[in-house]
């Protein structure tokens, strides 16, 4: 049995301890839980954010807020996949996820596929890796990987079970006028169209955490979903609120034997 938690969440650009506070605080509920694997979104440590625009949003994989962020994992007993801006000495940064365990940094996935909107303010990274949770083998996909077929290719040939789509697609559109419903809806379909036909094609669970809600310049659709092998969606969110999905998934039977939400 592998126990998971997405987590929907609003990740405030910049603002590192605030959104620190807030996933220690979805890590108690996972703990209760006894949750393998909590999915956070793409750059949940330090918000989705313009690295010229937000300078202090960069950080490193040796500095104090990472150092923070594994602290906050120390209690947890097990793996916490959570995303940022890493810096990159003398380019553009990498969006980043990085895998941690009891305060430990396991892993690190530098996203490969740059958005177009992105080119101006981000690096490629250039490896594929799979993770181990308790010989589980799974990989994690950054947002715009999703119209990327290679990157699920490659961690199907590395042998892994599940992947987790960790995002944050920025709506686009005056705030104050945000048809929410229409932007959870449009995620909603490309995650039905794309990781379905992953799931189908190669055999394997794949599962989304979005972040949520209204940032101070940017609104996000949210959206929890899982996908099994075979492509059919057997969890989805109803809408863009934060929210902590936590669901058991039977690997040898490739069924869901349990699922919880809270807000």
């Amino acid at each position: 049995m592998l126990r998971i938690a997405l987590i929907q969440q609003r990740c405030e650009k910049a603002a590192i301890e605030q959104n620190l506070e807030s996933l220690s605080q979805y890590l108690a509920e996972a703990a209760r839980r006894n949750v393998d694997i909590a999915g956070f979104p793409e750059m949940s440590i330090t918000g989705y954010a313009d690295p010229n625009r937000y300078p202090e949003a960069v950080i490193r994989l040796d500095g104090p807020e990472m150092r923070e962020f594994l602290r906050r994992t120390e209690s947890f007993p097990g793996t916490v996949l959570a995303g940022l801006i890493e810096e990159n000495l003398g380019s553009k940064p990498f969006i980043t996820h990085v895998a941690a365990r009891r305060g430990v940094l396991e892993g690190v996935y530098r996203k490969v596929t740059i958005a177009d909107d992105e080119t101006a303010w981000f690096s490629p990274g250039d490896v594929i890796p799979l993770f181990q949770h308790d010989g589980i083998p799974f990989g994690i996909s950054i947002c715009a990987d999703i119209n990327n077929p290679q990157v699920f290719s490659a961690l199907r040939r590395q042998g892994a079970r599940i992947v987790f789509e960790l995002a944050a697609p920025g709506l686009y559109g005056d705030q104050a006028t945000r048809d929410w419903q229409s932007g959870y809806r449009w995620w909603e379909g490309e995650c039905q169209k794309n990781l379905s036909a992953y799931a189908r094609e190669h055999g394997y669970w794949v599962a989304v955490a979005t972040q949520a809600g209204r940032t101070i310049d940017e609104d996000f659709p949210g959206g929890g979903y899982l996908f099994a092998p075979g492509g059919k969606r057997v969890f989805a969110t109803c809408n863009e609120l934060p929210c902590a999905v936590f669901l058991a998934i039977d690997l040898e039977k490739n069924q869901v034997s349990d699922c919880e939400i809270i807000s």
